[in-house]
């Protein structure tokens, strides 16, 4: 057993049944199963007593800071916040292409391909984003997930980033009917 806690878990039983079903079933995200376990091995009504941190890093494999930085996440903020991690509110990397430079890329999908070319290619679209200055860098990826967002499809013959409608009975596919095989007839009795 370890010191006096600062911060000491006490669980209901409601919380203690809530944790050992999380940790039962499998069917959540790994941290928050680890989490669970942790409070449920930290608690001071254990039916087996209360761990000790160093005991319950031992079991978990996970460091002492750990479970000490749960238990007091725990008791200062709630069961959500010990279980959960907290959202990040900028994403790790920002986006090369924001809204006005993703208008920029589709109006270039919609122009007629460069010279010598039937269509553009990812590798051009992100050439040619360069050559204007619209970014400093990007990738081909960058792009096709770009698009991929939107409708547009630069490798289509229309040159539009609409969708186009077909009409109801057509289809990509081989058309039954040819203008140089004269359709056939049954014999008719005569």
């Amino acid at each position: 057993m370890d010191g006096p806690r600062k911060h000491c878990v006490r669980l209901t039983a409601e919380q203690r049944e809530r944790l050992e079903t999380l940790t039962r079933n499998g069917a959540d995200k790994a941290k928050r199963i680890l989490h669970a376990r942790v409070l449920l091995m930290s608690d001071q009504d254990h039916p087996r007593g209360r761990y000790a941190d160093e005991r319950i890093a031992a079991a978990l494999g996970i460091h002492v800071n750990s479970v000490a930085r749960v238990r007091k996440a725990f008791v200062l903020r709630g069961e959500g916040c010990a279980l959960e991690r907290k959202p990040r509110l900028t994403p790790p990397v920002p986006p090369k292409l924001d809204g006005a430079a993703e208008a920029h890329l589709i109006a270039i999908c919609c122009s007629p391909a460069p010279d010598g070319r039937t269509r553009w290619t990812m590798t051009l679209l992100a050439d040619e984003l360069k050559g204007r200055g619209i970014v400093t860098s990007i990738s081909a990826e960058a792009v096709r997930l770009c698009l991929k967002k939107t409708t547009c499809n630069p490798g289509r013959r229309s040159g539009s980033a609409s969708p186009s409608v077909r009409a109801g009975g057509s289809s990509p596919g081989w058309n039954g009917s040819s203008s140089s095989t004269p359709p056939r007839t049954t014999p008719t009795s005569r």
